[in-house]
Formats: C-alpha cells, sequence, structure tokens
C-alpha cells in the first residue's frame, strides 16, 4: 500500500485512492491488477533503457478525452536503491478521496498503476541532465520534497494563486523551485510557491484552459469538494474560461523550454 511521506503522514487508508475521485471500497479485479503491473514492468524497462535518473511520469487515470487531454496525473519517478538493487520510486501528491485535502506519497511503479486508471497507458519526459542531478536529492528528502506542498486541494486550481493546489501543480511547482537553483540554501522563511510560479511564467509556461461553462462549475462545486473555483480571476471564471496545469500542458512546455525531452508513451 501507499507509504505517505513521514513529514505529511496522515491516517493510513483502507483501498488505494486515484487523485480526484472517491474512495471506492472494491473487491480486487485481477485482471486489473495484472493489467497495472504489466504496465509496470513495461514502464520500468522502458525507464531502464532511457538512461535518466529522474523523470516526469504520467498515467490516464480519468477520461479528459472531451477536453481534449491525454493523461491525468503527473508524479516524480527516480531511481532508487533497495537491498542494494536498483528500484523505481514515484513520488507524487494524490486527493484524499474526493475531499479537499491532499498528502505526497512514494510508490512503486506497481502501486502507482493498479489505482484502476481509465487506460493503461503511461508517459514520461526524461530532464534534462543538470536538473536531474539538482532534483534527485530533493525527491530522496522528506523535508524538501514537501516544501512548497500545499495540503489543500482542488482538482482545477489556479496556476497563478497559493489558495489551492491539485497534483500537476505540485509537481510543476516544485521542478520550477529547484530548476531556478532555490534548493540549494532555503531561506529562513521557506520557499514561495509565489516564486516558482513567477519563474515559470518567465519560462513561457502556458496552462490549459478548460471551457466550462456556468452551469457546469456550479454543478461540480455543489457535488464534489475536491473542486473549487474561487481563487479563478472573475474576468476569466465568467467567461467560462478556467486555467490549470494539466500533464499534457507540462509535456508540452518541457521540450520547448528545454527543460525535458520529447514524451515517451508506454502501453
Amino acid at each position: 500500500m501507499k507509504r505517505v511521506l513521514a513529514a505529511l503522514a496522515l491516517a493510513a487508508a483502507a483501498t488505494l485512492a486515484q487523485a480526484g475521485r472517491p474512495c471506492e471500497e472494491q473487491p480486487a479485479d485481477a485482471s486489473a491488477v495484472t493489467q497495472g503491473m504489466n504496465l509496470a514492468v513495461a514502464t520500468a524497462k522502458a525507464l531502464d533503457a532511457s538512461g535518466a535518473q529522474v523523470l516526469l511520469l504520467a498515467r490516464a487515470g480519468q477520461d479528459l478525452g472531451k477536453y481534449g487531454l491525454r493523461y491525468s496525473h503527473l508524479g516524480f519517478v527516480y531511481r532508487d536503491q533497495a537491498n542494494g538493487k536498483p528500484v523505481w520510486r514515484v513520488l507524487h501528491k494524490l486527493n484524499h478521496c474526493g475531499t479537499a485535502e491532499s498528502a505526497l506519497y512514494r510508490q512503486g511503479l506497481g502501486e502507482f498503476f493498479l489505482d484502476r486508471p481509465h487506460r493503461y497507458e503511461a508517459a514520461f519526459v526524461a530532464l534534462n541532465p543538470e536538473l536531474q542531478a539538482t532534483l534527485l536529492p530533493v525527491l530522496r528528502d522528506n523535508q524538501r520534497a514537501a516544501q512548497l506542498n500545499e495540503r489543500r486541494y482542488n482538482m482545477v486550481a489556479y496556476p497563478w494563486a497559493t489558495t489551492y493546489q491539485q497534483s500537476n501543480q505540485w509537481a510543476l511547482e516544485t521542478l520550477a523551485w529547484v530548476a531556478e537553483g532555490a534548493d540549494a540554501a532555503l531561506p529562513a522563511g521557506g520557499v514561495s510557491r509565489r516564486q516558482a510560479q513567477a519563474w515559470l511564467v518567465r519560462q513561457d509556461y502556458r496552462p490549459t484552459t478548460l471551457k466550462l461553462g456556468a452551469l457546469t462549475r456550479l454543478g461540480a462545486r455543489v457535488t464534489a469538494a475536491n473542486v473549487a473555483f474561487d481563487d479563478h480571476p472573475g474576468e476569466r471564471r465568467f467567461s467560462d474560461r478556467i486555467d490549470t496545469v494539466t500533464v499534457d500542458s507540462v509535456f508540452a512546455w518541457l521540450p520547448r523550454s528545454g527543460f525535458g525531452a520529447t514524451p515517451v508513451t508506454v502501453r
């Protein structure tokens, strides 16, 4: 099961929780377990072949096809050691069972793909060597990895605000902070998410704009604790434009900015 980062430990859940989805008590499905483990094995082989130490790894946890998006969830995957052998670890942020809270988790590839994804497909981007070298010790350190983590979760959090944070946003902001070099010496007052966001603006990161009408927004807000729109600027929200961090937007930005390679798909 998932191992919660010690610095952010919460009560252990009885079932695996998929980012942005409610927990559901369901018996283990042999076919789903087999498919998940097969995808984990194929991904491990592809990661080994990449020669990289730190990458961004995505899964298709939810069906976002109606928004033109292929993947829903993003995390860091990095090479580690277990019992003297190399292993791949995933560090990512998960929403707690559809609530308005979240935490960071470390998992193996098998656990990462046993979350009943919409589609058994993964994709990864190898980060540039300098960024990999700087990120690796941060990802292995609980305190530094959680430096920019905001527990208040919003599935459509606005990229340029700090009221909430969604899973992809944590990964992107952490990458920005490390790329900027702020990890070399932590300021006494901690690291600012605003600082990371300002760097992303300078580096021409462009979030995805979703077209969500008023009735859709109202329905989502009333029925889901993990969806909010009050952090979005009124002029955009009331013109049905909701900006948020998506896997697809991050994968488009990385090669363009020079911080990552072209995405690799694993099925």
